[in-house]
This record gives structure tokens, sequence and C-alpha cells, in this order.
């Protein structure tokens, strides 16, 4: 980190910086603020360790120890939120300060529940990853409950308790699906059906595609929003279907059957332009295409291949679809014909959280392993890894400019990238370039308005020799110093 104190009684600092217009400070929900792994922002190290030593390039701000929890982080411009089950009873909302680590606020609320078979191998504590508006934080509970809170203090704003108000069945491996927010509106699997709630009062405006919760009801599978021929459509994947709802009156415009063993559609369908990728537990993988025609709407199969996803929602690169298998491999395929590019020969862990950007993969391990990956669709490249806990990581990771934010079963820690650049200005406040620095100039003197439009073209430093002399410097001496003894 190279840290630039800018007073102009002091010095004048030039830099030349590739500025990158990023609005990822913060991760507001599931996958990301798009939701589907895709990240802005600043640009990602080419390797995750030290080329020379096989140190790790990421510097831990802070790590906080916490109960279990599957959810991933949320991150504000100040605030961390992380959730977690205690004593097998209590769910619990952390605020933590962004810098710090340190708690702002904490509530909570009686609410866990035991999961079934394979499921309770991993634990019954709670799943949903929260979301947030920028005022308020949805969080669901394992007891079919969505808790709304002020995020400034932590008070429970409202509560929807869909089995007390629905008489819905307990959905028997807890509340998973994690909430969207879409202006004024919020919509979740929940309730034994796809449900719209007014996110200011919680009153929910309609259901749709209803089921039988409990057992083989209840999805898995967050929801994720479209803007197709001037209307929003949310697209949904039930235990059974993938369906496309109007997002204002719940209308379903089309669906088709997703076949899977006992419903096990959990991953987030992957949308890009009006195709729709998706993979289930034993049922395989499958691309759809949706088209409108006469104003009306109707989904077609473009292509389906054995492989199968289960847990990890995938991310789409230039029209390919990078995926977790079921097998703990990595396959590549073409969106558009269904070729499967290929297949690693590596395994992984049983579940990974993936982001993307600028073509290369970032991926979260369940083993406590970070993994940075070249999308590249002719092989399978992994550029580097590095541990990051010695706990299991299953919450998915939350990523903001310069930072990265880790659940770990028993602890969240924050991270920033190796390399970045931390400026004081002239009030003595902390900012952080998004950027890279391309040339950097000390001048003994502060320069003029025109001398700083000459600068940027090269010319001043030729004409007015105001370069910084190293001879003498006490950074200089003091080097020679310790070389010479």
């Amino acid at each position: 980190m190279i840290k630039i104190g800018l007073r102009s009684s002091v010095l004048c600092l030039l830099i030349s910086i590739i500025l990158h217009n990023s609005t990822a400070k913060e991760w507001r929900g599931w996958r990301g603020n798009t939701r589907n792994g895709q990240v802005s922002g600043v640009d990602w190290p080419e390797r995750l360790t030290s080329f020379d030593t096989g140190e790790s390039n990421l510097q831990k701000l802070w790590r906080v120890e916490l109960g279990p929890s599957y959810s991933g982080p949320i991150v504000s411009e100040e605030l961390v939120f992380a959730t977690e089950t205690t004593n097998k009873k209590k769910e619990i909302v952390h605020a933590l300060d962004r810098k710090s680590g340190k708690t702002v606020w904490k509530t909570h609320w009686i609410g866990s529940m035991k999961v079934p078979f394979f499921a309770a191998r991993n634990g019954s504590w709670i799943r949903s990853t929260p979301a947030y508006d920028g005022e308020r934080l949805y969080v669901a509970g394992m007891r079919d409950v969505l808790v709304c809170l002020d995020v400034k203090s932590g008070q429970k704003l409202w509560v929807k308790d869909f089995m007390g108000e629905l008489g819905t069945p307990l959905p028997r491996f807890g509340f998973v699906c994690s909430p969207l927010v879409n202006g004024q509106d919020l919509y979740v699997q929940a309730g034994a059906s796809f449900a719209k709630l007014d996110k200011v009062t919680g009153e929910i405006q309609w259901r749709t595609l209803i089921d039988g919760g409990g057992m083989y009801g209840s999805a898995f599978s967050s929801p994720y929003m479209v803007g197709w021929e001037d209307q929003n459509q949310v697209i949904v994947q039930t235990r059974t279907r993938l369906a496309g709802v109007d997002s204002t009156d719940g209308q379903v415009h089309w669906s088709v059957e997703i076949p899977a063993f006992r419903g096990m559609n959990i991953l987030t369908p992957t949308v890009d332009q009006n195709r729709i990728f998706t993979s289930t537990y034993r049922g395989g993988s499958f691309a759809f295409k949706v088209v409108s025609e006469a104003g009306k709407w109707r989904v077609e199969k473009t292509w389906d291949d054995p492989a199968q996803g289960y847990m990890s929602s995938p991310v789409i690169v230039d029209d390919h679809v990078y995926l977790h298998l079921r097998n703990q491999r990595l396959a590549c395929f073409n969106l558009e014909t269904g070729d499967k590019q290929w297949t690693s020969r590596q395994r992984f862990g049983q579940y990974m959280s993936l982001v993307t950007k600028d073509r290369k993969i970032l991926a979260l391990d369940e083993r406590g392993i970070l993994l940075l990956f070249r999308a590249n669709p002719d092989q399978f490249e992994q550029i580097d890894q590095v541990r990051i806990s010695e706990q299991p990581t299953w919450g998915h990771l939350a990523i903001c400019g310069n930072e990265i934010f880790i659940r770990e079963l028993q602890a969240i820690s924050a991270y920033r990238w190796d390399g970045s650049t931390e400026v004081m200005d002239a009030n003595n406040q902390e900012r952080y370039w998004d950027g890279v620095l391309d040339e950097l100039s000390l001048l003994h003197k502060t320069l003029k308005a025109q001398e700083v439009k000459r600068a940027m073209d090269g010319t001043i430093f030729d004409e007015l020799g105001t370069s910084v002399d190293p001879v003498g410097k006490l950074t200089t001496t003091w080097g020679q110093l310790k070389l010479t003894n």
C-alpha cells in the first residue's frame, strides 16, 4: 500500500492515473449488486500470491468471530452485515464497522430449526443472504420469517411471519431463497409461493407459483429481475419449474418444467439477453430462449447436457457459461450452441461462489480456498490459489472495490487487494483510488494550473528541471547507511 499525504504547503504529487468510474463500493445482495456475479470497479491483480515468495497478496484488515451461518456478507459504504445462529436457538444480525470490524449494533429473534437428511450434515443454521436497499436490511430467518431492519440502529421495522399469516407449512429445509429488492418492491420465494411485498410495510401484494410447502415445496432458488421489451419480468425457479413472472401484477407469462431429483433446483438461473441457463441435481444442464410474438411470451429449450450442477450458481463471460458441477469439477459451455468446451480434470470442494470481471473468475471454495481462473473457453486455466481460512467457507464472497469479505463458518474476515493506493487529502481524510498508478512524479514545488496541464503532456520536467534530486535526502541517505553497514 502506498500512503501519500497531499498537502499543498509541503509538496505536490502528480499522478497520471487510470480511473474506473466504479459503482461497486457496496455489495447489496445475493451474488452482488446485479445478482449475476458480474463485478465492476478496480482491476483485479494477476495473481493471488507473490510470484517470487508464494505469499498471499491479500492484506487482512480484520477478523471477527461469530456463530455459524451460510449467509453471504452484505456491505454498505460504512457497515458490513452478517448473520449467525447461536445455541441452536437464536438468529442474530450483526452490523460491523467496515474499517475496523467493531460491532455497531446487533439484533436477534428466536427462530432456528433442524433440517432433515443429508442437509443436516452441514448444519441447520441460517441460509439466506440478506438484501440491502440503502436504508433497510431484509433478513430471512429459517422458520419462514422475513425481518426488515433499520440499518442505522438495527431496529425491527416489520416482521413477516409467512406461516402465521398464510397458514403454510414449515419449509423443511428452512428459508433458503435470498430476497430481491427492486424499487419499492421486494420479491422472495416464501410462504409456499413466490411473493411480492411492499418493502416499506411488509404487506403482501400478490402471490403466485403456489406449492404445498413443507418437504417437497418451499423453493431454494433466488429470483432474478430482467427488463424485456419495456417490461420487467422476474425469473423464478421453483422446485419443479422455471418461470417468467410479471413484476407488476404477478402474471406468469411463461413457464417450463425443470427436472431434478426431489426438486433439488437450488442454483440461481443465469441470464444473458433473452437466454437463460440453469442446471439441477440429477437433472442436467439446460439453456432456454424467451421470445415475444404478437404480445405473447413463449420459452423454447435451445439445448441440454447431462452435466449436473448442484448448489453453485454459474457466471457467463463472452457467451460462455462457467459452472461448478455436482462432481466437483468445473465446466465451460458455449451458451449459444451448447457445446461443452471443456471439463476440468481437477476436482474442487462441494461448493463454490463465483464472481467475474475482465475475463477472470474469482472463486471461493467451501474448503477455505480462494482461487483465480482465466475465463478461457479454449481450455481450463487456473491462475492461482491461496488458502484464506482453515474453516469451511459456504457463504457467498463479497467484493467491493479493492476489498474482499469472506464469511467463514465461525467468523467473518475483511481483506484488501495488495497494491491498492491509499491517499490522504488536504483534510486528512483517507480515500482509495479505484485505479492503477501509471506514472508518478515528486516535485519540490506546488504547480500552478497551467503547469499541471503541461506536466500531463510530459514537457514541463525537461523545461523546469523540477524533479526532486534524491541525493542528500533522508530516505536515500538512510538506505546507503543500511547498505554499507
